[in-house]
């Protein structure tokens, strides 16, 4: 899967960025929400968010980068987000939180940055959908992918025939990660300026290309 993240999209042209990406063939728009608090940034607005989800019918996520989600996954739900992320690293009750997930019949996802262990969220893995690995310190774009978390990632992948959830990458992937990354199982990325945005080529090609080396891994 090829999972744009539109904090990084030309927000003076956002229709056009969206309806290039679903040409594209694109699986899933990503939108990040920071508060400033959880991490040192600020991230998308809810007026941003409700515009990419009014301009599409593709799948949208939402990865919350914020304190106490718990306390808006319904909000983000009712939003018309298809998949919620959340940090149970900024959660005091994960497993409240992924039930409130549940009730409003959308896809939990669960974020793990780069210094969480796996033991960390074993219990809550046979609980959701997908798992997104964190493989940057979250808060900005344009960070150097941290070699060091493969290691979660390729175990996380050995655990998937336990369980029933998918692994996502997030975080400066490249052309290259998505190859060798692809080969070792993982299902999706995340890509932003490190290998979709900002680039000569269209996205059609750019994804076509990425799309071409996951199903030949």
């Amino acid at each position: 899967m090829i999972c744009p993240s539109m904090m990084c999209a030309d927000f003076s042209n956002l229709k056009q960025e969206v309806e290039a990406l679903t040409a594209a063939g694109i699986d899933i728009f990503h939108l990040d929400v920071m508060d400033g608090r959880f991490v040192p940034n600020f991230g998308m607005g809810l007026q941003d968010i409700e515009t990419i989800r009014e301009l599409t019918s593709q799948l949208v996520d939402v990865h919350l980068m914020i304190d106490n989600p718990g306390e808006y996954v319904e909000k983000f739900a009712d939003m018309g987000m298809d998949i919620i992320y959340f940090h149970p690293e900024a959660d005091s009750h994960p497993a409240r939180t992924i039930d409130k997930i549940r009730r409003k019949q959308k896809k939990v996802g669960l974020a793990l940055n780069p210094g969480t262990s796996i033991a960390m969220v074993e219990e809550l893995l046979p609980l959701v959908d997908y798992v997104l690995v964190m493989t940057v310190n979250p808060g900005f774009a344009g960070q150097t992918y941290l070699d060091y978390v493969n290691r979660k990632i390729k175990r996380l992948v050995n655990l998937k025939c336990n369980y029933e959830y998918q692994v996502i990458i997030d975080g400066a992937v490249s052309p290259q990660k998505i190859k060798a990354l692809s080969k070792l199982g993982v299902d999706g990325f995340v890509l932003g300026t490190s290998a979709l945005f900002g680039k000569e080529t269209s996205y059609k090609e750019l994804v076509s290309k990425y799309k071409q080396r996951m199903e030949n891994e």
